[in-house]
């Protein structure tokens, strides 16, 4: 037995000198072997890439890198956004409505042996300003007579324009409907997905579809989609729930300390019931509420629901949605149950962002904060969690302060707050100063250090074509002394300057609504903050 285990170690230590020279000496050129990296659309819609792989053991590391606004010149073109590993040759990339791009390396038992490859664009975000469907209907799969079209989000598109043909339209994409063989066309849809009554047109052999983003004027944002065949199946039935929306998601999604929930809703159908619970409902897709429901809020013509309570508490949360009559009687079933989790966190997180719904997430009128690309915390370079809420004033922001903030009781909070304030003539500066003030007092009185950011400026026109809402019209006044209080507390970090129009006004580069900031405005926010990573405490 004593042989054997010498002889093992001695042919064990002889494989690894072999391979610390194959690969330090790189006998096998491994460096020499190009990635040749492809991509391909997997049925769910999500892009599976793949690349060529030596005969030989290694793992692969797949950095995901994100396009900066270019505007800062202290801030890099491109930042890490997430880093995976595998020891397979292809791995499954969410689609997310970001530029960005790829890169591979592989590394050996002693070290890296192959790349860092050049840059690996995604091939779907040249044709983010063209929608991609997800649900495809061919003659393998068929689509009942009231099917979910679904497509990747377009950035910034405040709502959609579908158009069901008998045949090919008159020309591939462009931004007009076809003439020729047009049979319906709507532009009611406010979210990445529509169920398309096509009971009108049983009779056709054949029909098509395709969709275009537009925007906050019904605007074309870039072309219609490529169009697709749908094959019909008159005996398939007819969905009747709700569909969940969790298409786009960014990866390792997490959600806000209070949650908002997302789904595409049935054709014609105004109200709808979403139910949270801490456990799997006892029934999947059946007609009943759970009987341990932790929450539950009625929406009408409304397709994303703001859970009004913070959801601190480590561990499982599941929901689910279901449309009702006025009665409060289930129509159809409810929708498949999707499930989130809240980490357990044993010691004080580092970094945490507070305030309104500039911070909680969502913009271009439609995205709530489920859709991460919307929140400004997506792109800080030190995590944080995100305790924001929509429609705070900063006096609801410094009554929550105790028990949302000093429940985490971060090392420093990032707070931004007030700009609902600056809208109503109800609301002075000096109320907002005299909740910023407090703020202060309670977050130094528990060791947190504040760091307030400068309000940014609103555009009062594109506000009232977006909400219909009024704005005090000495909003400038207001602003500035808010931000020149703000400006004399040790910590601050100053955002306002950067977001101005020629007007004096929140440029429609960073916002179509007047008011929250879209994907370039929060990505700009994010990177002013990691410029003044000094003022975070470790």
């Amino acid at each position: 037995m004593k042989h054997f285990f010498v002889f093992f170690l001695l042919i064990s230590l002889f494989s690894s000198s072999i391979l610390f020279l194959c690969e330090k000496m790189d006998f096998l050129a491994l460096s020499e072997i190009p990635f040749n990296p492809r991509f391909e659309i997997n049925s769910d819609g999500t892009l599976m890439l793949s690349w060529d792989r030596p005969n030989y053991p290694v793992l692969y590391k797949i950095e995901t890198f994100q396009k900066t606004t270019g505007i800062l010149e202290e801030t890099e073109k491109f930042r890490s956004l997430y880093t995976s590993y595998t020891y397979d040759n292809a791995v499954t990339l969410q689609s997310v409505s970001l530029p960005i791009f790829y890169r591979i390396t592989a590394y050996g038992i002693f070290g890296r042996v192959q790349g860092p490859s050049d840059k690996i664009d995604n091939p779907l975000f040249p044709s983010l300003i063209r929608p991609i469907s997800i649900y495809d209907y061919d003659e393998s799969k068929k689509a009942s007579l009231m099917p979910f079209l679904v497509w990747h989000k377009v950035p910034n598109g405040v709502c959609y324009e579908l158009e069901i043909l008998s045949g090919n339209p008159d020309s591939e994409g462009g931004i007009t409907l076809s003439k020729g063989n047009h049979l319906f066309s709507t532009r009611q849809i406010f979210t990445n997905g529509y169920q398309v009554d096509l009971r009108p047109f049983q009779n056709n052999p054949k029909l098509y579809w395709r969709v275009r983003a537009l925007g906050l004027h019904h605007e074309p944002i870039g072309e219609f989609s490529e169009t697709k065949p749908i094959y019909v199946d008159k005996n398939l039935p007819i969905p009747d729930r709700p569909l969940i929306n969790d298409f786009d998601l960014m990866p390792n999604f997490e959600q806000p300390l209070y949650p908002a929930f997302d789904f595409i809703p049935l054709n014609g159908i105004n109200r709808y019931e979403v139910e949270l619970t801490t456990k799997l409902p006892e029934v999947e897709n059946n007609k009943e509420p759970s009987k341990d429901r932790a929450w539950f809020k009625i929406l009408e013509n409304a397709i994303t629901a703001y859970d009004e309570y913070p959801r601190p508490f480590a561990g499982p949360y599941y929901w689910r949605v279901r449309a009702i009559d006025a009665n409060g009687n289930t129509i159809g079933s409810y929708s498949n149950t999707k499930k989130f989790e809240v980490k357990s966190r044993e010691k004080r997180v580092r970094l945490a962002v507070f305030g309104d719904s500039i911070t909680h997430g969502g913009g271009a009128v439609s995205y709530s904060p489920a859709s991460l690309e919307y929140s400004y915390n997506t792109y800080l370079d030190i995590p944080a969690i995100n305790l924001g809420r929509s429609g705070d004033t900063s006096t609801t922001s410094k009554e929550r302060f105790t028990r949302d903030v000093l429940f985490f009781k971060p090392k420093n909070l990032l707070i931004l707050t007030g700009t609902n304030s600056l809208r109503t003539s109800l609301i002075s500066a000096d109320d907002v100063i005299s909740d910023i003030d407090a703020m202060e007092r309670l977050a130094k009185e528990n060791d947190i250090r504040p760091i307030f950011l400068t309000l940014m400026p609103i555009n009062p026109e594109n506000i009232m074509f977006a909400f219909q809402i009024e704005t005090d019209p000495k909003w400038k006044e207001k602003l500035k002394k808010i931000n020149d209080h703000i400006k004399t507390k040790p910590y601050h970090i100053d955002l306002e300057p950067f977001f101005y129009d020629g007007n004096g006004k929140l440029s429609a580069e960073f916002s179509i609504d007047g008011l929250h900031p879209d994907i370039k405005g929060k990505m700009l926010m994010a990177e002013i903050v990691n410029l003044h990573k000094n003022l975070i405490r470790e």
